[in-house]
């Protein structure tokens, strides 16, 4: 396995630790922060770069895929000489910046007093730091139309679930980590539910059937 350190070579503010050989077609980006996956993906995506097929950002990582081994090393050398501008971080958000998304919450969820008791917070200030911060679709992931939201007031950091449930409504708002997500289908979960939307997160019918894609602003707002 072939791992590069490339941090030397990036624009200030912008962290990739290390670069590794992902088998022979592709390039994993390890980054300092999800941000930092953002900043990364954008110039990944509007960049030229020949042989690169898909770009596919997680919570640290963003991962390259190439249409041929010939082009993993090629393209290693490329992002040392790739201009990758940092991403502004949610907190920095306008208050005047339109949303791409409102997403109305009934802030009824199973969990919603255990969050207080853990943040120390009242289940109304609780409702108040969810909807008082636009926040940015990080990535996603776990089903199709799950969106990781990032940059949510901190005070909203809550663990998993010790014992997650066996099944969570379609449309259950959550909070786990750094993270809050909307359920897009029942299934298996294992976050701190503290409301529920009647949005529809996935959609065949829809051009695009991801309502909430990666870099949007979402507001979420009590119904």
């Amino acid at each position: 396995m072939s791992v590069t350190d490339i941090a030397d070579h990036l624009a200030p503010g912008v962290v990739v630790r290390t670069v590794f050989d992902y088998g022979d077609q592709a390039l994993m980006l390890q980054c300092d922060s999800t941000a930092d996956v953002l900043a990364w993906t954008q110039a990944l995506r509007s960049a030229v770069l020949p042989g690169v097929i898909d770009v596919v950002p997680a919570s640290r990582t963003v991962l390259v895929k190439l249409s041929e081994p010939r082009f993993q090393g090629v393209t290693r050398q490329r992002l040392r000489r790739l201009v990758v501008n940092p991403d502004p971080f949610p907190m920095d958000r306008s208050r005047e910046a339109l949303p791409d998304h409102v997403i109305d919450v009934v802030y009824d969820g199973p969990d919603l007093a255990d969050v207080a008791r853990h943040t120390g917070l009242t289940t109304a200030q609780v409702i108040n730091a969810h909807t008082a911060t636009q926040w940015r679709v990080g990535f996603g992931g776990f089903a199709p139309g799950f969106a990781y939201l990032i940059g949510g007031d901190p005070r909203l950091q809550v663990p998993r679930k010790s014992e997650p449930r066996t099944s969570v409504p379609a449309g259950s708002v959550a909070l786990a980590g750094e993270f809050s997500a909307i359920y897009p289908r029942q299934s298996p979960g294992g976050w701190q539910i503290i409301g529920h939307t009647d949005a529809v997160l996935w959609d065949l019918d829809r051009p695009d059937p991801a309502l909430l894609t990666q870099g949007m602003w979402v507001q979420f707002r009590a119904a």
